[in-house]
């Protein structure tokens, strides 16, 4: 398999993790969609990643889509419940978790503009977003909908939009009395999957 995308993507980071955990041996093809002259059309026309090329050549794209499809290979570790109904609450927090990681780079794209042309009322509105759904990620967390010693495609994904906020200093002190979630990022941190993607320094 092939998977195409940034070092430095979250999203990119989550399909990394979970091909990791489920010992699935992939090519790793460096493409950023910010870059000039960039590849990233010829897998997928909305030009975004990550993007995965099967051995047998079909090409998904979107992360959540690029889970599902690798959790139906039946590989384990299973990431998904397989009651329909518990698959879809975890797929739930999936997108709640992917949606801090878009107002994460909604946020890094604002702040690489001019400073005369980044709007404050767009950054407080994405600041915003993170907030309340850390918010919900910590109460999810404290009622047993995310389990910090459970690795499921929703746990991967949280830690992994908090990975984001991190290297990009997006949200400082979000871990503030949110000490569910320090416990399961830290968790999720330890094992050798998210030490293998950790983005780079520079």
């Amino acid at each position: 398999m092939k998977l195409v995308g940034s070092y430095t993507s979250p999203f990119v980071r989550k399909i990394s993790v979970i091909l990791l955990e489920k010992g699935i041996t992939f090519e790793f093809v460096n493409e950023s969609p910010y870059s000039e002259n960039h590849g990233v059309t010829q897998y997928n026309p909305l030009g975004k990643v990550p993007a995965l090329v099967t051995d047998e050549g079909e090409t998904w794209f979107d992360s959540p889509i690029i889970a599902a499809y690798l959790e139906q290979l039946d590989i384990a570790p299973a990431l998904l419940p397989r009651d329909a109904r518990a698959a879809l609450k975890v797929r739930q927090l999936e997108a709640l978790a992917d949606g801090v990681m878009d107002a994460a780079l909604a946020s890094v794209r604002e702040q690489a503009r001019p400073a005369e042309q980044q709007s404050e009322a767009e950054l407080l509105r994405q600041r915003e977003k993170i907030n309340q759904s850390l918010d919900a990620l910590e109460g999810h967390v404290a009622d047993g909908s995310l389990k910090a010693d459970e690795l499921t495609i929703a746990t991967i994904a949280v830690a992994c939009a908090i990975g984001y906020l991190n290297f990009r200093r997006v949200a400082p002190g979000w871990c503030v009395d949110r000490p569910q979630l320090v416990k399961l990022v830290e968790n999720l941190f330890s094992r050798e999957s998210f030490a293998r993607t950790e983005p780079p320094a520079s």
